[in-house]
């Protein structure tokens, strides 16, 4: 009972502290942001200009891997039961107030829950009542493809100006 009440909590401030999860439903695990409310992790995507949440539909399960937040290296694992939650439901609402004030950089500010509803899924990530042992290795993977691209040739005056010039 203790060891359980334990992992619960582990699980529970590490990933509240931690802006980044790494998620793995079906495919490859992808950074995804979040926020912890009401016991669960919950990600908002799917939609034009939010990110992808590929292999994680509703009642399937995830693993979840949170990582410190001033070193980035891996603090807990843990299964998850993903759970999408219905646009306009009370859990839904409540779980959109937590990730409106955490998204950065929305473009359509106070309209943004109105396209979360019509255009993206919001899940939740329950945990389980244990952790997972982390993996030994390294977990380095290739990146993913992503249509992000630089928009044009860095300035061949930029690294003086970073760097400055040489004093005599």
């Amino acid at each position: 009972m203790t060891d359980m009440l334990l992992t619960g909590a582990l699980v529970e401030e590490a990933t509240k502290k931690s802006g980044l999860v790494w998620v793995r439903g079906t495919g490859p695990a992808r950074a995804l942001w979040h926020v912890w409310h009401d016991g669960a992790a919950h990600v908002v995507g799917d939609g034009p200009g939010e990110q992808p949440l590929p292999g994680l539909t509703d009642g399937g399960t995830a693993e979840v891997t949170v990582r410190s937040k001033d070193k980035g290296g891996r603090l807990v694992a843990w299964t998850a039961t993903v759970r999408e939650l219905a646009p306009g439901s009370e859990a839904w609402e409540a779980a959109v107030a937590e990730l409106k004030g955490k998204r950065l950089n929305a473009p359509d500010g106070e309209a943004m829950p109105a396209r979360w509803a019509r255009e993206c899924r919001v899940l939740r990530l329950d945990p389980h009542a244990s952790t997972t042992d982390l993996p030994d290795g390294s977990l380095a993977a290739v990146p993913l493809p992503t249509e992000a691209i630089t928009r044009r040739p860095v300035p061949a005056a930029l690294p003086k100006l970073l760097f400055g010039r040489k004093r005599r």
